[in-house]
Order: C-alpha cells, then sequence, then structure tokens
C-alpha cells in the first residue's frame, strides 16, 4: 500500500543515510584528530566539506539535475584534498602543520568561490537552493543516493576498520613508528583517502552537517579510551545514533523542516561546552 511506499522510498533512505553519514563522520573524525594529534580538527580539514560545497553551488548555478548537482559536489570535494595534498607537499618540515595550513587556506579559498557564486545566482532560485544545500539536509534522500552512498562510505570505512590496530601508530613519530616497521607515510596516506572518501560522499549527499566529526570522537574517546581498536567501533556506532536522533528532532520539530546542519550545531556546541568543562581530562 502506499504506507509501504512511503516506508521504503522516504523513510528507509533517510534512516539509512543518516546512520552512514554519522558513522562515517565520526570516524573520519577521529581518525584525523588522532593523526593529527590534535582535538580541534574535524573531517573538513582538509577542505573536503568546503570544496563539495563549491561543487554543488557550481552544479546548482548550471542548473544540472539532482545526480549532477552530486556528482560535482563529490570531485570537487576530492579536488580540494588533492590540491591541499600537493601544496602541503611543499612545506616539508612538519607533515602535520603543512595539511593543516594548506586544508584552512584551500577551504577558506573554496568558500570564497562559494560566495561569488551566490552572488552571482539568480535570486529567486538558484541562491536559496544554494543555501539550502549548504545547511545539510537528509530530506532530500532518495534510493538512488544509497546506491552512491553505501559503497564509497564501505570503501573509505573498510579499510580503516581492518588497519584500525595500526592506526595508533599514526598517532606516533616517524622515527617510533619505523621502529616499530610500520611506513607511516603509506598509513597516512590511507587515512587521508578513507576519511576524504567519506566525508566528500557524505557531504555532497547531504550537504554540510557539522559538529559530528568533531564532537563525537571525543565522546567516544571518553567512553572508549584512545586505543583505535575500540574508539573506531565506538565512534561509528555514536555517530550513527546521534545523527539519527537528531534526524528525528529535525523532522518533529516543525512542519517546515529544519536543516539537520543547523541542528547539528545547536545540539553540538553545549556538547562541546560540557567537553571543555570537564578539562579533557586525560584517559589512558
Amino acid at each position: 500500500g502506499s504506507m509501504e511506499i512511503v516506508v521504503m522510498n522516504i523513510r528507509f533512505p533517510r534512516i539509512m543515510a543518516a546512520g552512514l553519514i554519522g558513522a562515517a563522520l565520526a570516524v573520519s573524525g577521529s581518525v584525523y584528530q588522532g593523526m593529527f594529534q590534535n582535538p580541534m580538527v574535524s573531517p573538513d580539514v582538509l577542505g573536503t566539506s568546503a570544496g563539495a560545497g563549491f561543487g554543488a553551488a557550481l552544479g546548482i548555478l548550471m542548473g544540472a539535475n539532482y545526480v549532477g548537482i552530486t556528482g560535482l559536489s563529490f570531485v570537487f570535494g576530492l579536488l580540494s584534498v588533492g590540491l591541499v595534498c600537493m601544496i602541503s607537499a611543499q612545506y616539508k618540515s612538519n607533515l602535520s602543520m603543512g595539511l593543516i595550513l594548506a586544508g584552512i587556506m584551500v577551504g577558506s579559498l573554496a568558500s570564497a568561490a562559494t560566495s561569488f557564486l551566490k552572488l552571482v545566482a539568480d535570486p529567486t532560485e538558484q541562491l536559496p537552493a544554494i543555501t539550502y544545500w549548504l545547511m545539510g539536509s537528509l530530506a532530500s534522500i532518495r534510493r538512488q543516493d544509497l546506491l552512491f552512498l553505501v559503497p564509497v562510505i564501505l570503501i573509505g570505512m573498510l579499510p580503516l576498520f581492518l588497519l584500525r590496530w595500526h592506526l595508533n601508530v599514526a598517532t606516533l613519530s616517524e622515527d617510533e613508528a619505523l621502529a616499530l616497521g610500520v611506513n607511516i607515510k603509506q598509513l597516512r596516506m590511507w587515512i587521508i583517502v578513507c576519511a576524504t572518501l567519506m566525508t566528500a560522499v557524505s557531504v555532497s549527499v547531504s550537504g554540510m552537517i557539522g559538529w559530528v566529526g568533531l564532537v563525537i570522537p571525543h565522546f567516544a574517546r571518553k567512553f572508549a579510551g584512545n586505543d583505535f581498536k575500540h574508539l573506531l567501533p565506538a565512534a561509528a556506532l555514536m555517530g550513527s545514533s546521534f545523527l539519527l536522533s537528531v534526524d528525528n528532532l529535525a523532522r518533529t520539530l516543525s512542519t517546515s523542516e529544519v536543516p539537520i546542519g543547523i541542528l547539528t550545531a545547536f545540539v553540538g556546541a553545549p556538547f562541546f561546552l560540557y567537553l571543555l568543562s570537564q578539562g579533557g581530562k586525560k584517559h589512558d
């Protein structure tokens, strides 16, 4: 009946997407925070989200269809990280620092370019579409999105889960890692590739959903400790549950739906303050 159609075509894809994207962003945030040894790092650190946002805005401006907008967004998300890696290679002395600085630079360039597109966009149709897309929402998720989302997230997630015993090494210095017989450059490259794929596909399907990848890894570390063997599954579960809950909230709060990107910020910021008030107590 019509109920089944609603459930299968609208509710189910949306629940799947919320769960997957929540897990993807939380896992990406966790591995980046570990790799950069910096608790303030989120999956956007290498400019993925900003690049994906620019791609989507470009697609909307060009009048591309839904698939075209998602595709452009994904491609530009990947391109911006490629650019970050090329630029950071010039910064020989400290790889992590080079990546973060290049990420900030490419991210702000992409954001500026997106702002320019908003300026030239047609204010009646295109501008609201770009603005709404950038806020992040799971309202328009359809079944065909899952055909794109599921494989790409699995391709990004599986290596990280298989490598999670090694990932603790990524938090060491190059010399310590070499002593343990791990090629840390290769490991870092894998982390960046996997996290970028997951972040880019998430953003291209749902728009910008902030805070999940920044806050959830902190909570996961509180519960599961710093060992990636336990941290990654915890982050994935908590990220999923968090985004599912917030998406439920987004659906029920008002008749015209609140974009989930706004809600995650409202919910994520107090969480983050709570964590700070705990004084980042160390768990070993």
